[in-house]
């Protein structure tokens, strides 16, 4: 029997392409937006869903990412390095940001894992906020520019949504292979149980440094993306919020599932822009459907096949 899998996605990807052009400008931006969390949930899906490592300071590695390709694409140095070579570069810094976070980490867990995380993703926001000569402090970057390749510059929605798109598929891809790999399978022993995990012969602390970095590496991605085609950022950009909602994505969607993190992504960033025509009660209806779901879905909509042959067992 042929795996639905193999003939659904084909489609979906062909739908995804031709989509711009139906939804006009607007939805074509919401896309976007979307689409630069999902990135993001991908990345802390490799942290949280795939190794079980709670980390509430994730935008720290966004805001690593758009900060790392801004200072060096913007007036602010003078120095405008091309986004292709430095897309590479910002990815490196990110996966470096992880690292730094993940050695002084690699024997807590729990609640002191959770709040050692956030920490780090707070001192970034304030380092950025106050090292003024480097950053800019509050005033921010201003004049990103955006990525270009002889006479042709990524400058409309729609453009925008094609390399956001390519990201996806380019992250979907490495972390579905690594979640299907020895080291993913390393990551699900040590989710469900470390001390099991460790008898068995697995480097516990060589496996989270690795859930640390690769993890972050995709956040390097999406902010540089996202640096790029919002032309200006701000250490406000990349407050706690960003990393609770894509946990809260993560959590919706299903954890360790990649099209769950998709369909987290559409609901908790997309479903407020639909709802916006019943602007008072966009917010109580986005509750509402958020507790319900956490009632009767608790698992979430798409959960992984592994986690749903744990919850029949």
């Amino acid at each position: 029997m042929m795996n639905t899998k193999k003939i659904y996605l084909p489609i979906v990807v062909l739908f995804l392409l031709l989509l711009p052009p139906m939804v006009g400008n607007y939805w074509t931006q919401v896309l976007g937006n979307i689409g630069i969390y999902v990135m993001l949930g991908i990345g802390l899906n490799v942290v949280v869903g795939f190794a079980g490592l709670l980390d509430l300071g994730y935008v720290a590695f966004y805001a690593i990412g758009a900060y790392g390709y801004a200072l060096l694409a913007s007036p602010h140095f003078g120095i405008h390095i091309p986004f292709w070579v430095m897309l590479p570069g910002c990815v490196a810094l990110a996966a470096g940001g992880g690292a730094l976070l993940g050695i002084p980490v690699l024997r807590m867990r729990g609640d002191y894992l959770a709040i050692v995380t956030l920490g780090f993703g707070e001192i970034i926001r304030i380092l950025l906020n106050n090292l003024d000569p480097l950053t800019n402090g509050p005033r921010g970057l201003l004049r990103i520019d955006a990525p270009a390749m002889g006479n042709f510059v990524v400058n409309s929605p729609f453009r925008w949504y094609y390399l956001i798109f390519a990201g996806i598929i380019f992250s979907a891809f490495v972390a579905d292979r690594l979640n299907n790999s020895r080291i993913g399978r390393a990551w699900i022993a040590m989710r469900e149980d470390q001390d099991a995990a460790a008898v068995m012969g697995i480097n516990i602390l060589k496996y989270k440094l690795l859930a640390f970095t690769i993890g972050a590496s995709f956040a390097g991605i999406g902010g540089a993306i996202f640096a790029a085609r919002q032309g200006s950022i701000f250490p406000e950009n990349f407050s706690l919020m960003v990393s609770i909602n894509v946990l809260c994505l993560i959590i919706i969607g299903g954890m360790g599932s990649i099209p769950g993190v998709i369909l987290g992504a559409v609901i908790l960033i997309g479903l407020p822009e639909i709802l916006r025509g019943v602007h008072q009660y966009r917010m109580l209806a986005f509750g509402g459907l958020l507790v319900a779901m956490m009632i009767f879905r608790p698992t979430g909509f798409i959960p992984s096949a592994r986690r749903k042959m744990e919850l029949r067992e």
